[in-house]
């Protein structure tokens, strides 16, 4: 998923492997800097118009996936599903008096159908409202950490409008660009080791994916990668050097 947060990855991650793109393409000397990144990020905004009541986040706090990060009041919303619960309820006993009525000879099959179709819509304008009522509440799409803070409570927002940027727990993803020489052997699963610069300690890692296709002006492709050991000094943001062993220069 594109979005402006991931955007900031690349950029980052572009000014990174420029700064060493020339002692990279050597394959005597088989480094390139990496980025590391979350293994998800997203942008949380706003579904509706409306003035926010609970702000369950601040900078640098933990959630849970299902966690309510934010809660929007929607007086309106919810007196609107209480309409359209109690129109359903009229609407079936409607339907239920049309349905003695036929027994009795005293109401056609065009009068039953069409109280049977009030029902029928009076349902799906309480599944409307549900599902509007449910926009107030923004939950957590999966377990992480808060990054950014857009939003204040009893803030006014609109439509669409960024309120957090979140990121993922756990596993961290390495960034980085390879030069295009490098496809006739890289693959996934191949091992390298990266040193962290603002750890200074050197981390195994192994490729987890490769693009489609080698960028035509600076003859690389962008890879993917992953720790093989989970270790939780480590941080999105940081940056190191990956270094690779190619095989004409395996012992």
């Amino acid at each position: 998923m594109t979005n402006a947060s991931e955007h900031r990855w690349y950029q980052a991650a572009a000014l990174i492997l420029l700064s060493s793109f020339s002692a990279a393409a050597s394959a005597e000397d088989a480094s390139i800097r990496v980025l590391l990144a979350p293994a998800q990020e997203t942008v949380l905004s706003s579904p509706i118009a409306a003035r926010i009541t609970t702000l369950n986040a601040s900078l640098g706090s933990t959630f849970k996936a299902g966690d309510n990060l934010v809660v929007l009041e929607c007086g309106e919303q919810k007196a609107r599903l209480d309409m359209a619960r109690a129109e359903l309820a009229t609407a079936r006993e409607q339907h239920q008096a049309q349905l003695r009525l036929k027994e009795l000879r005293q109401a056609s099959d065009v009068e039953v159908a069409l109280a049977a179709h009030a029902v029928t819509r009076g349902q799906a304008q309480v599944q409307l409202n549900q599902v509007q009522l449910a926009q107030c509440n923004i939950t957590a799409p999966f377990s992480g950490r808060v990054v950014q803070l857009n939003a204040k409570p009893y803030q006014s927002v609109k439509p669409a409008e960024p309120l957090l940027e979140i990121i993922s727990a756990g596993t961290l993803k390495l960034r980085l660009n390879a030069p295009a020489q490098w496809v006739s052997w890289l693959a996934e699963g191949t091992p390298f080791a990266v040193s962290i610069d603002e750890t200074g300690k050197r981390y195994p890692a192994s490729v987890s994916a490769l693009n489609a296709r080698i960028d035509p002006i600076s003859q690389t492709i962008e890879l993917e990668a992953t720790l093989n050991d989970n270790t939780g000094e480590l941080l999105p943001g940081m940056s190191g050097t990956a270094h690779f062993t190619p095989p004409d220069s395996e012992p």
